[in-house]
C-alpha cells in the first residue's frame, strides 16, 4: 500500500501521513457500475482513490438526478469527508465508471488529521475547491445552457475522464445523468450521428471528430 500512496498521492509529504494511512487504510476494489456510496447512508469512511474512476451524482426525493463531477486517481470526495466528521447521512451518490482501487480512511481520523497534517489538510481544502468549481459549472450548464451544449459538454467530459473515444453509456443513463427525457437525449444524439460527429452502437458511444 506504501508505494500506492507514494505514487498517486506525491503531495503527502509527512512521513507520519503515509505511515498512518498504510496502518489504518483499507484497501477496496469496486468494478463497474458497482456504488461505493449510497443515498441516504451514514458514511463510516473517506475513499482515497489510487487507480479507477468514480461519478458523483445527486438525486432528489423524486428520485431525479444529476451528474455532478467524476474523480480519478489521486482524488478524494470531499463530501464523504463532510458527512465523516458531521456524521450526516449522504446526499450523494458515488458509483465505479471503470475498475477502482481505493483505499478506506476511518472517519474517526479526520479531526486528527486536519489538525496533525499540513499536506492532509491543503489536500482536504484544495479539492474542496475544485469541486465546489466543477459544481458551479454543472448548475450554470443546468441553468442556463442548452441541452444540446449540455449533452456536447458530458460526451467530451466522458471521453476525458475514460481516456478512449469508444465507451459504454445508455441513453437512459445519459437522459438521468443530465436530468433530461430519454426522447430528448436520443433525439440530439442521433442528429449527431447524421453529421457523423459520433457513431451510436448498442448501449455505446464513439466519437469520430471533435465536438464543440
Amino acid at each position: 500500500m506504501r508505494e500506492l500512496v507514494e505514487k498517486h498521492f506525491p503531495f503527502f509529504k509527512e512521513p507520519e501521513l503515509v505511515d498512518a494511512i498504510v496502518n489504518v487504510g483499507k484497501e477496496i476494489i469496486v468494478k463497474e457500475g458497482e456504488p461505493i456510496i449510497k443515498i441516504g447512508e451514514f458514511i463510516k469512511s473517506t475513499p482515497l482513490i489510487t487507480e479507477g474512476l468514480l461519478k458523483v451524482i445527486r438525486q432528489d426525493e423524486s428520485g431525479n438526478e444529476i451528474l455532478l463531477y467524476y474523480l480519478e486517481g489521486g482524488n478524494t470526495c470531499v463530501m464523504t469527508v463532510t458527512c465523516c466528521m458531521h456524521q450526516e447521512k449522504s446526499k450523494i451518490k458515488a458509483i465505479a465508471e471503470k475498475d477502482s482501487h481505493l483505499i478506506l480512511i476511518p472517519f474517526h481520523y479526520m479531526d486528527d488529521w486536519m489538525r496533525n497534517f499540513r499536506t492532509w489538510r491543503n489536500f482536504i481544502l484544495q479539492t474542496y475547491s475544485s469541486r465546489f468549481e466543477e459544481m458551479l459549472s454543472t448548475l450554470d450548464a443546468t441553468a442556463f445552457e442548452s441541452l444540446d451544449n449540455r449533452l456536447i459538454k458530458y460526451l467530451n467530459d466522458k471521453q476525458t475522464v475514460m481516456g478512449t473515444d469508444e465507451f459504454r453509456v445508455t441513453h437512459q443513463q445519459i437522459a438521468s445523468e443530465l436530468n433530461s427525457s430519454r426522447e430528448a437525449v436520443s433525439r440530439l444524439l442521433k442528429k449527431l450521428e447524421i453529421l457523423k460527429a459520433i457513431q451510436l452502437g448498442r448501449n455505446k458511444i464513439k466519437i469520430l471528430k471533435e465536438l464543440h
